[in-house]
């Protein structure tokens, strides 16, 4: 694998405001729509105009916390709503209609959910990380309760289980492979996708490294995977030989260490999601998102207020 790198030097800020921004997708005339906790998405124009695409909140003061979402092609989101004792997916319309997509499965509520895939055949892939509420009592590779839902023609169903804190998902380019992070197994894992969407042939592609706690995945033209790590703001590329590289990190080595002994001692479920992960400049990266410009990455994050932005020369997405 050839020897390439980011320079945080060069990191450039889209969008202002936003309210945990986790989840970015890319228009083809190059919008940005980000998930926001205010209620939905917001939608950042070429211009950088800015609209929040929000419900009302209900009478029961439900609130809409999007963490993953989907477009659809009528333009709607289907958004994973991650609420510490609630989940599900939600369609929310662009003049702000909320309506359930899912919200049980086997006859039982779903967890708080993590992540909504939509493929070219129509199909929804949900993940979610795990059974255990609040979810962030398990941050540990002891626990592996996560799940893979699909919704198709044939209806709601899991098609995986048993992951160690499922996070976001990708299909390969002909749909035959479905890549899946499981974030405190520090691993990405892979199956294969039957014509009727079973998951079978479970394989870990990518055992990663001390501190590295895969969050969201991408996947370019030449099957490379684009993986990014919370708390230490990585990006791991990841080839068709499973060959990894580094290309990218801002992290503070004392505290990702200390993270590390903790996540190894088992000793995390005492201790709340660090608020302030200490860094140069990203604020905890969640996911990716290729440009429509070819040659741009667009990162969403837990802890700031806008999105970063870098031009990748050699990116091969097309």
């Amino acid at each position: 694998m050839e020897t390439r790198s980011l320079d945080l030097d060069d990191v450039r800020f889209v969008g202002t405001g936003l309210v945990r921004p986790e989840c970015v997708l890319c228009d083809a005339d190059g919008g940005l729509h980000v998930s926001d906790f205010r209620g939905g998405v917001t939608a950042i124009r070429t211009d950088g105009r800015q609209q929040l695409i929000a419900h009302k909140p209900a009478a029961d003061g439900f609130l809409l916390q999007t963490n993953g979402f989907a477009r659809e092609p009528d333009g709607s989101y289907l958004v994973a709503h991650l609420e510490d004792y609630r989940g599900g997916v939600y369609r929310l319309h662009a003049d702000g209609t909320l309506e359930p997509f899912l919200l049980e499965i086997e006859g039982r509520p779903l967890p708080p959910t993590n992540f909504v895939l939509r493929d070219r055949q129509g199909r929804v892939w949900i993940t979610v990380s795990t059974r255990v509420m609040p979810r962030t009592t398990v941050r540990t590779a002891a626990h592996a309760d996560g799940f893979i839902v699909l919704v198709d023609a044939k209806g709601p169903r899991i098609v995986a289980d048993g992951l160690c804190f499922t996070n976001e998902c990708r299909l390969d380019r002909d749909e035959r492979h479905l890549f899946v992070n499981e974030t405190f197994g520090q691993r990405v894992t892979r199956f294969t996708v039957e014509a009727d969407g079973s998951l079978v042939g479970r394989a870990v592609v990518a055992e990663l490294g001390p501190g590295c706690f895969p969050d969201g995945i991408e996947i370019d033209r030449r099957g490379t995977l684009w993986i990014t790590s919370i708390l230490s703001n990585r990006i791991v590329l990841v080839d068709p030989d499973g060959r990894q590289e580094t290309i990218l990190e801002d992290y503070d080595p004392a505290f990702l260490e200390a993270f590390q002994r903790d996540y190894e001692a088992g000793a995390l479920h005492d201790k709340p999601p660090p608020e302030d992960v200490p860094s140069r400049i990203l604020r905890n990266i969640s996911s990716l998102a290729f440009g429509a410009d070819g040659r741009s990455i667009y990162l969403g994050c837990l802890m700031g207020d806008r999105i970063a932005r870098f031009e990748v020369p050699w990116l091969e997405n097309g």
